[in-house]
């Protein structure tokens, strides 16, 4: 398929090698794109994976874009996850975000264990800390000056559901080994894919529409009857699709087809 035939036009590198979709890159000047490209990008039906830079300027021009704009704006920023789950009445772990004169007031509002996370750059269960005294609290408080602090939900598994354009593609527990308290794969966990709870799917689902987030894995735990919602990745990974012999490149080339994302 010559480059005139292909049909979309995408910027970031996710659907390269799609021969339906063209791949132009991503530019940090909208001029460095040739007068022909440019006329291409302004002209697409939908345009795919722009990034958050692009991504902002598209929208306010009112074209249709995937992920959507709320999909970048709230990757890998857990305090804006929370704000945004308190403000949509989310079930989500109580959480508080400390700045640093306020940091003394954690251990007044939280009892040991507890969960300290580094607000961003925490992704993979790396900077995800179990804080059982004031000495694990004063060398996790060493690592950042805004402490993002959450209470500790006992749990052997928690539930990664995958979402594509307010769709599920696949649902999956993650299990965590007896060694760490994170479920993470990198961190030793591991995968089932028996008794996927439906209630469980179905709140993945609510939230994401709610917040608009289009193109996203949701992490939920079920404690002491109660499921909640602990954060969004829409950086997530590939193993669990790998494991069901699912390709997401092909996911998303079926949808395009289909027109399902416009």
């Amino acid at each position: 398929m010559s480059t005139k035939e292909k049909k979309f036009i995408a910027l970031g590198s996710r659907l390269l090698g799609v021969p339906e979709v063209l791949t132009l890159g991503v530019r940090p000047n909208f001029k460095d794109y040739t007068p022909l490209e440019r006329e291409m990008i302004l002209g697409a039906g939908i345009i795919l994976f722009p990034t958050l830079n692009y991504a902002q300027f598209f929208t306010t021009m009112g074209k249709k874009i995937f992920p959507s704009l709320e999909t970048y704006l709230y990757a890998d920023e857990k305090i804006k996850q929370t704000t945004l789950f308190y403000m949509l009445d989310v079930p989500h772990p109580e959480t508080r975000i400390y700045y640093h004169l306020h940091h003394q007031d954690i251990v007044k509002e939280f009892t040991f264990p507890f969960i300290g996370k580094l607000a961003r750059r925490s992704s993979r269960g790396r900077g995800v800390f179990k804080i059982h005294n004031p000495q694990e609290l004063s060398g996790y408080l060493s690592l950042t000056k805004i402490a993002y602090v959450q209470e500790y939900l006992p749990h052997e598994k928690d539930l990664r559901v995958m979402l594509i354009n307010y769709r599920p593609v696949l649902s999956y527990w993650r299990i965590r080994s007896p060694e760490n308290f994170r479920t993470n794969l990198s961190q030793g966990g591991s995968i089932s894919f028996d008794n996927i709870p439906k209630e469980g799917i179905e709140l993945a689902l609510a939230v994401a529409e709610k917040c608009k987030f289009n193109d996203v894995g949701m992490d939920l735990i079920k404690s002491k009857g109660k499921w909640h919602v602990i954060e969004a990745n829409m950086k997530y990974g590939r193993k669990g699709l790998k494991l069901k012999g699912l390709d997401l490149k092909e996911i998303m080339r079926q949808k395009l087809l289909s027109g399902e994302l416009f």
